[in-house]
């Protein structure tokens, strides 16, 4: 069946006893050796509140008394709603201590899909941030007929202070009325975490759900625990690392870093205030290791640009010289030579130093990027500057990671090698196969697609494309579905086309369309940035009111064509665009076009935009649609509007115009 087979033996010491480790004991554990030890810190009104281990420990057993005298038992699901807070992981623990599991419900989940993973994992209790979210669930009470939540506890009061619904109650009053609980049991926590066993579900994460409903992937404590286990084989972490949450405990990812290896390994962890001063509280907290998807690696590229494109030419110039150098040292370092010497440290302290602490990325000793694939520019950019980041495979259904980059054996563009633990293999048709102990258990309430997905070998099928190089890097070329064949018999993946496209910083989005038939061209469909874009437009006293009238200006499509003319020139002669549309609107996950962890659902793309789509492979000069505009006092209008479209085979970039450098949005 195979072609190519790889597999990276486990050789260090394990620091947890797996056969044993729940996430409750090792929590336990920390509380009795690092009692005043900070376990969790949530900046509120401009100060950092800590919260030791041992007081997590109180929280969580008097959080637990409660959910049970709300009738939650062993093997229920509990849902957690909202944005990352100290609650959340209260209420998880709280739910693994009495061999509950949590299901993680991204914060900007509504309507239909709210309603799904509710009802698919039948939580009677669901536990939620604010008003905003206890709102949706009084909506959805009215509306839905398969809900059976029976209590909503909410942990953060603002705005609820007039709601008198029995449905509601305050996070504090569970944990008052648990704490009364407990003198009557005073023993009942400490032995329902007794017998708890590692098989025990312990969260069920959703899966992307790019081409239908997501499923829901159930977890163990096992799975997660032995990923963090391998992982820190590689790349050690100790109580001393300090890790920022900020990305929603929904995602795997989170509960990779801020949870399994968190718990395993006694991380400190950090929740920002709000969205408004992440940025400064990264920044103060100073993390020690950072795990985001691409899209926030993207956003601090264009940062960047932005503010090099405002500074003077003095600190342009310095800069640039400093990149120059940190680039040519990352080239050296990734691939096990060296890299230092007195000029990298001269140009780290003069020029990417400052740019590494504006990021809050001064104290990082390592990163690491998942979930979709990294533009390889944007990935160097990140090396140059000096921090380590590092390409991760996996999925839901491999608790995240299976696959990364070592310290010294990096290449840009592929994921790098299995952790410990891990079998790789390579099907017969190009399929990546994976198999260790952190495979999941299953999707619950669907053992027909949980068979479809793990074989009887214990193989889990990703239904990615990809092969192994003369280095025994794993290559990821796309979802096996989305490989395509160009006229000229060229295999290739839209996503890496549309990567090369989004590395351009005026691009938020691109949406690749290959040609159905005999004399079509590559197309593409993209959404601007409208925060490097709209300081473009400033820099060149371009005017605008709306995105949708930014969108539509001849200068934008001008400043489009040549970026995407630039990626062409890296890219075969029978998959270079040659026509592409900026769309009126940035793709929105509440509309079904792109997931919650923005992955483009491309059966969403393909019927909404069918109309777009055909034109530009017709070569059409432009093309009609429709959009309804809803203004801020909940009145809307329906617009017509003319898209235009963009030849790239008569277009060529000016003469003398310069290439614009990496780290710039100015030519």
């Amino acid at each position: 069946m195979a072609t190519a087979t790889t597999r990276m033996k486990s050789s260090a010491q394990t620091p947890v006893d797996l056969d044993t480790a729940t996430f409750p004991r090792l929590m336990l554990d920390l509380a009795k050796t690092r009692p005043d030890g900070v376990a969790m810190q949530e900046k509120l009104y401009g100060i950092w509140q800590p919260l030791t281990w041992a007081d997590y420990r109180q929280r969580v057993e008097d959080f637990a008394h409660g959910l049970a005298g709300y009738g939650v038992q062993r093997g229920e699901i509990v849902a957690v709603l909202g944005d990352n807070r100290p609650e959340w992981l209260i209420a998880e623990l709280a739910a693994q201590s009495m061999g509950a599991a949590v299901v993680g419900i991204y914060p900007t989940s509504i309507g239909e899909e709210l309603e799904h993973i509710l009802s698919m994992s039948r939580a009677r209790v669901v536990v939620v941030e604010d008003q905003e979210q206890v709102d949706k669930l009084l909506r959805l009470r009215e509306t839905s007929e398969s809900l059976l939540v029976e209590q909503v506890v909410y942990y953060d009061p603002h705005g609820l202070e007039s709601y008198d619904d029995p449905w509601l109650v305050d996070f504090t009053e569970v944990e008052a009325a648990g704490r009364r609980r407990a003198e009557q049991q005073p023993t009942w926590f400490e032995d329902e975490i007794a017998r708890s066993t590692p098989e025990d579900i312990a969260v069920i994460c959703t899966t992307s759900g790019t081409t239908s409903k997501p499923k829901l992937g159930e977890l163990s404590h096992r799975n997660l625990l032995t990923m963090a286990d391998h992982l820190t084989e590689i790349d050690p972490a100790d109580h001393t690392f300090r890790y920022v949450s900020f990305l929603p405990f929904a995602w795997i990812g989170e509960q990779m870093l801020a949870v399994a290896i968190g718990l395993s390994r006694g991380l400190t962890i950090s929740f920002p205030e709000d969205a408004s001063t992440q940025r400064n509280d990264l920044r103060e907290i100073g993390p020690d290791v950072m795990f985001s998807p691409p899209r926030i690696w993207e956003s601090m590229l264009s940062e960047v640009q932005v503010r090099i494109d405002e500074a003077g030419w003095l600190k342009r110039k310095i800069f640039g010289w400093g990149y120059d150098v940190g680039d040519r040292a990352a080239q050296a370092r990734v691939h096990g030579k060296g890299g230092g010497g007195p000029m990298s440290w001269l140009a780290d302290q003069v020029s990417t130093r400052p740019v590494r602490d504006q990021l809050g990325l001064s104290r990082v000793r390592r990163a690491y990027t998942g979930g979709a694939p990294l533009g390889p520019d944007v990935f160097r950019f990140f090396h140059a500057i000096g921090v380590n980041l590092k390409q991760i495979y996996g999925q839901t259904e491999i608790c995240g990671i299976a696959v990364v980059h070592r310290d010294d054996d990096i290449a840009f563009n592929t994921v790098g090698q299995p952790i410990p633990g891990t079998d790789l293999r390579i099907s017969d048709d190009g399929e990546i196969l994976l198999r260790s102990a952190s495979v999941f258990r299953g999707y619950h309430r669907q053992p027909e697609e949980t068979a479809k997905t793990v074989d009887p070998e214990g193989w889990l099928h990703t239904g990615d494309a990809g092969y192994l190089d003369e280095d025994g890097h794993l290559v990821v070329i796309d979802r096996a579905k989305d490989v395509l064949t160009a006229p000229d018999g060229s295999r290739y993946s839209s996503a890496f086309i549309e990567n090369k496209l989004k590395f351009s910083p005026y691009v938020e989005e691109a949406v690749v369309f290959g040609p159905n038939r005999e004399g079509e061209r590559m197309t593409a469909m993209i959404t601007i940035d409208p925060g490097t874009v709209g300081s473009w437009a400033e820099h060149e006293r371009l005017s605008y009111t709306t995105y949708t009238d930014l969108a539509g200006k001849p200068e934008v499509y001008e400043l489009v064509a040549e970026e995407i003319t630039r990626a062409n020139e890296d890219l075969p002669e029978s998959i270079r665009v040659a026509r592409f549309l900026l769309l009126h609107k940035q793709l929105d996950p509440d509309d079904d076009e792109i997931t919650r962890t923005r992955k483009v659902r491309r059966n969403v793309i393909d019927e909404r935009y069918a109309d777009l789509i055909a034109a530009l492979r017709r070569g059409d000069d432009s093309v009609g649609i429709s959009s309804r505009v809803t203004y801020q006092d909940g009145t809307s209008i329906l617009r017509e509007l003319s898209l235009t479209i963009f030849d790239l085979t008569t277009y060529s970039i000016p003469e003398g115009r310069g290439r614009r450098p990496v780290w710039s949005g100015r030519r």
